[in-house]
């Protein structure tokens, strides 16, 4: 059986259900909970951001949980601590919200950087360490991180090594006119009776089969070294600041593979490079402050390089 293929075929479909022009979004997060990786979304308020990840969270029957993130929470909030029971004399250890298969980190930036590397610990390591106790992650363990582009007061810029952690970014676009149409049709009942009638069409177990497909992906040297190519010419463009790392070159080599499998191939053609660069490499690649004043992106540095470097023909 195609794992990746079937999984993410069936979560995309349901989710229609529930959410409006969200294929695409649906889609890199499915293969990012395949491939154990973490998601950092960016946009504006009142997109949908906490209901895709709920959504893909309930179709992919994981234990879900979300914390909102704060200027005054401490790290015991997210990872747990011991508290004292009456009955046995004993300090037991309570693991916080951290301690579910998809968590959602709501606005990450707003957390103190204590905090931050709190989380950043759980990515890394998939464990949380209380007081000395250390306390292995249920698989699949998946970070959803979400931020907000616009908001600049009362925020803590993610560090880049944090940035680096996250297996792919989403930046999650408005809806267009006929999505916003459709969004009014829908109507916020329709959305929430949907929502709480959706039914699991997924499992951890068959995730984690999913996962052991990736190995499997053949990559042929000429789309390996486009990659390279990729890699190279981001990383010696004029605007760029802060490239990307070995370990970023890593996640579009898999990222590329997962896409791979989800149209039912187990070889990578460059089209799953181009689809996957923005979404891997996007959060880090750190552009001069310089071009940024003008109005640049890391995303418009990355579609220059993609249209600049030479695909390798069949």
């Amino acid at each position: 059986m195609r794992y990746v293929e079937a999984i993410v075929s069936k979560v995309v479909e349901a989710s229609r259900e529930v959410l409006v022009e969200r294929e695409w979004d649906v889609k890199l997060l499915v293969l990012s909970v395949i491939a154990g990786g973490h998601v950092l979304i960016e946009g504006i308020p009142g997109i949908a951001k906490t209901l895709t990840a709920k959504t893909v969270a309930k179709l992919l029957n994981l234990r879900f949980s979300r914390i909102q993130l704060t200027p005054d929470l401490l790290p015991a909030d997210i990872v747990g601590t011991k508290v004292f029971n009456q009955k046995t004399g004993d300090f037991e250890v309570v693991v916080g919200p951290v301690n579910a298969n998809l968590v959602l980190a709501d606005e990450i930036n707003r957390a103190s950087p204590r905090t931050q590397s709190a989380l950043l610990e759980a990515m890394q390591e998939r464990q949380v360490t209380i007081e000395g106790v250390t306390i292995k992650l249920p698989e699949p363990f998946t970070i959803i991180a979400t931020m907000n582009p616009v908001e600049l007061e009362g925020v803590f810029p993610l560090p880049e090594a944090q940035l680096d952690r996250f297996f792919l970014k989403i930046s999650m676009k408005t809806l267009s006119k006929e999505g916003l149409i459709e969004l009014l049709r829908r109507g916020t009942l329709k959305i929430e009776e949907a929502f709480a009638e959706l039914k699991p069409v997924a499992n951890a177990d068959e995730i984690l089969e999913g996962r052991r497909e990736i190995s499997n992906v053949y990559v042929d040297d000429s789309v390996t070294d486009y990659m390279l190519r990729i890699y190279e010419s981001i990383n010696k463009h004029r605007y760029v600041r802060l490239g990307v790392t070995p370990r970023g070159l890593i996640m579009l080599h898999t990222l590329a593979k997962c896409l791979a499998l989800s149209e039912g191939r187990n070889y990578v053609i460059p089209d799953d490079v181009k689809s996957a660069a923005v979404p891997a490499l996007s959060h880090r690649v750190l552009l001069k402050p310089e071009v940024l004043a003008e109005g640049f992106s890391s995303r418009d540095v990355i579609e220059e390089v993609l249209r600049i470097v030479e695909v390798p023909r069949p």
